[in-house]
């Protein structure tokens, strides 16, 4: 079957199978196929059950554990790495197992990578193929199987910021052979999209490592291994991917991604500093607890103007609280993320070997939760349907309301608690802040984000008579609401709620 491609009625969306498709997940770390004892079709099965519909996978990148994150699927202990390359010695690589031989395969990983991709497609889950990441410096470049005191293959050494460029010769052939080596075994599936590199990055000076443009060099070229690698024509798989960020000062910009770059699809990870067509977003602090909604909804509404869809990938934003608070940010992003045209990642930490789907608490509300958001979204007309900010004029102080449907017919307005919680992680920090949003100046708020909300939401509609109904996003369940006739200035006074709240309104006596 040809692979999954952008949607030829609507270029903000997926077609896998002959239908529309949404891209969202709350995904493991990236190292199933890596990590020996990772039981990944248990992962699979869960992630299908509660509807995600993407998965991420990392082929060589090994993660260093860090306090703040000591434990994920891409940070196996030594003996349980597996990489494409056969260990063989003799010696020892720096971390104490025998060195690589690059020029040999590893027959364990291309069975479990087959393995992994053909379950996932068996049940309907489209998997990110990450082919290379940053190195991010020397202790992390240390664990990686090109670097050159942990191969028997003679490559020369290579400083860690380098790994990001064409300056070695030798290094970027292995690179290329890595690149052309994946995609050769992984192009006969049709749920396999493409990531040249995880977080590409550069710098402003190249006097301290390679340029920017250097790069997106590097990744251009990258791309093209990729695209003479893969099959011709029609069944040519899709490329995601950004162009490289600057590193000091942290800015990641889009433009390039959308205007000069052969990617298909532009993936972004929400941070601060992010810059489209001009305009910076502050998009919220890594693991910092911070919810930024207004920013968010407003990059991503900018992004859906784009000519290419937008992932939001691999938001870290609360992921490393692994608990009700957390998973809210993370909820209330995916929705506002869907609802305005784009896909959504978020990294779930609570999955881990010999825990593939995840703890109770986390089944019990961010994968249930997000079942709920892609049932939801998977039942509207997605290839006709839009995000729809004309229709909103005015909605509850201290909220977010965004709207997405088919004008004249069919109408959803989330609206979310916008308040951060107290206590956040560097929002009183003056170099992560941006422009004031909707919170108000006091951007830690009042502390009483999750306590009860209401208000009027004030709607454009078309006048005729509407069926109307509440959705619950933690419970999946919908409660009738009073027919109303539209019109403009339509007002729907809102129940006080707890988070979030959906209102769904189709034209006629009936919802779907």
């Amino acid at each position: 079957m040809a692979p999954i491609r952008i949607h030829p009625d609507n270029p903000r969306l997926f077609e896998h199978r002959g239908r529309p498709l949404v891209l969202l997940t709350a995904t493991e770390h990236y190292g199933a196929v890596l990590n020996r004892p990772f039981r990944f079709e248990r992962y699979l099965r869960d992630a299908a059950t509660n509807g995600m519909t993407l998965t991420r996978l990392f082929t060589l990148f090994r993660e260093l554990q860090t306090p703040i994150n000591p434990a994920s699927t891409c940070k196996p202990s030594s003996p349980d790495y597996v990489a494409p390359f056969a260990r063989t010695g003799p010696g020892f690589a720096l971390d104490g197992e025998p060195r690589f031989d690059l020029d040999r395969d590893d027959a364990e990983f291309y069975e479990r990578l087959h393995r992994f991709i053909g379950a996932a497609g068996d049940l309907g889950v489209v998997v990110e193929v990450v082919l290379l990441s940053n190195t991010y410096g020397d202790p992390v470049w240390r664990l990686n199987p090109l670097h050159a005191d942990n191969s028997v293959n003679g490559l020369p050494p290579c400083p860690a910021p380098d790994y990001l460029s064409m300056r070695h010769p030798a290094l970027f052939e292995r690179q290329r052979a890595h690149v052309r080596r994946i995609v050769t075994e992984t192009r006969r599936y049709d749920n396999v999209i493409y990531e040249i590199c995880n977080e590409p990055g550069g710098h402003a000076s190249a006097s301290e490592g390679p340029a920017v443009s250097e790069v997106n060099d590097w990744l251009d070229a990258l791309i093209q291994v990729v695209r003479a690698a893969d099959h011709p024509g029609p069944r040519r798989h899709l490329i995601a991917g950004q162009d490289a960020f600057v590193d000091k000062p942290f800015l990641q910009t889009l433009d390039r991604s959308y205007d000069a770059m052969d990617y298909d699809v532009v993936n972004v990870h929400p941070l601060p500093a992010t810059r489209l067509r001009g305009a910076d977003y502050h998009l919220g602090a890594f693991m910092s607890k911070q919810l930024r909604l207004p920013a968010f909804r407003d990059m991503t509404l900018a992004a859906c103007r784009e000519s290419k869809p937008l992932n939001h990938d691999e938001d870290n934003v609360a992921s490393q609280y692994r608990d009700p608070d957390g998973w809210t940010v993370h909820r209330k992003r995916a929705w506002v993320a869907l609802l305005c045209g784009a896909h959504y990642d978020v990294i779930d930490f609570s999955i881990q070997p010999f825990l593939e789907e995840g703890t109770p608490d986390a089944q019990s509300h961010l994968r249930s939760w997000f079942r709920h958001l892609s049932t939801y979204v998977h039942g509207l007309d997605l290839i006709r349907g839009r995000p729809l900010p004309e229709a909103l004029r005015s909605w509850p102080p201290g909220t977010v309301a965004v709207a997405f449907g088919t004008p004249g017919a069919d109408y959803s307005f989330y609206v979310a608690d916008a308040r951060e919680y107290r206590g956040v992680r560097d929002l009183d920090d003056p170099s992560a802040e941006s422009a004031p949003d909707e919170t108000g100046p006091d951007e830690t708020g009042p502390g009483e984000a999750g306590t009860p909300i209401g208000g009027a939401l004030v709607l454009d509609l078309p006048e005729a008579p509407l069926a109307a109904g509440a959705f619950d996003p933690t419970t999946g369940s919908t409660a009738a609401l009073a027919g109303l006739q539209g019109g403009p200035a339509t007002r729907i006074e809102l129940a006080p709620f707890r988070h979030d709240v959906v209102i769904r309104l189709t034209v006629g006596d009936d919802l779907p």
